[in-house]
């Protein structure tokens, strides 16, 4: 056998990292040298790594090869898409957690999918006034019960032959759905907590899951804060927002922040209805606090 080997990290738990070669997993350390360049390693990062004992299938990580994309929150690296599962209700829809990962996940070029699962525990005219606020954003959505199963199928057609990282928070079904999607996997599922409100949480690591249908998709803890990316300024908010592209044509400035300027086609779009006003507010938020940000420095 060589000495060496090309893998991937599927998860890592305290100072071991698990590699998958495609047909072997191994058991890595890290060499030395990761702790003093305090060099941050990910699970799905593609990695180098040498064998040490081939029958006990154990082995050092030599190398993190360079990443396609990367998040810290849910921790990942080299995905291809990421799926936002919130609940229309049992949890309430966290929007403002909602935008800033959209922001997030399309600032490192990872295309954004939006579940809405437990769709029974809401009218459907309030997940159809959900999901009508994303689509002039031209986000995909899929409803699903993972419970009944319903959406399932168009949601394993979804993640297919592609690296799909789950995120939101706690008390969803993020779990539950991917019982559903790769029965066997018997993942552990919780509740929400009826005193706190929100979801207790089930997933305490992010690890990397093989899928029969073809693709891998990672399970993530649930999380409640995600601050907007360093690398965001005002200018470039404003591009995380493809519902704003017909309108702001319509702006008498092409540099319009589509906040205080008289004529903006944004804020008339909004005021008929054409653009999602909670979406709008947010923005205009997010918009104050890279100012702030900015401020600061």
């Amino acid at each position: 056998m060589n000495s060496e080997g090309n893998g991937r990290i599927l998860k890592g738990y305290g100072s071991f990292y698990y590699v998958s070669d495609g047909s072997i997993l191994w058991e890595c350390r890290l060499r030395g040298r990761f702790r003093k360049e305090k060099q941050t390693v990910l699970a799905g990062d593609k990695v180098r790594f040498g064998i040490l004992d081939a029958e006990k299938h154990k082995g050092v990580v030599d190398e993190i090869l360079p990443r396609t994309n990367a998040l810290i929150r849910p921790a990942v690296a080299n995905v291809d898409q990421a799926l936002i599962v919130l609940a229309p209700a049992d949890p309430e829809p966290d929007l403002w957690l909602l935008d800033r990962l959209l922001i997030m996940i399309k600032n490192e070029n990872i295309q954004p999918l939006l579940c809405w699962n437990k769709e029974d525990l809401a009218a459907p005219a309030e997940v159809a006034s959900l999901k009508k606020a994303y689509e002039s954003a031209g986000i995909i959505q899929v409803q699903t019960n993972a419970l009944t199963g319903q959406g399932v199928a168009e949601l394993r057609a979804l993640l297919k032959d592609r690296t799909t990282v789950l995120a939101g928070p706690s008390g969803v079904g993020k779990s539950s759905l991917l019982n559903q999607i790769e029965p066997g996997l018997t993942l552990k599922t919780g509740e929400t907590s009826q005193k706190l409100g929100r979801g207790k949480h089930t997933t305490r690591h992010v690890e990397w899951l093989p899928l029969s249908s073809g693709g891998w998709v990672a399970d993530t803890p649930g999380f409640s804060q995600i601050y907007l990316p360093e690398n965001v300024n005002r200018d470039k908010l404003r591009a995380f927002y493809p519902e704003f592209d017909q309108a702001q044509h319509d702006c008498q400035f092409s540099s319009c922040s589509h906040i205080k300027e008289l004529r903006c086609g944004v804020k008339t779009a909004v005021e008929a209805g054409l653009i999602d006003e909670g979406r709008y507010q947010r923005y205009i938020t997010f918009m104050d606090e890279l100012s702030q940000r900015d401020k600061r420095y």
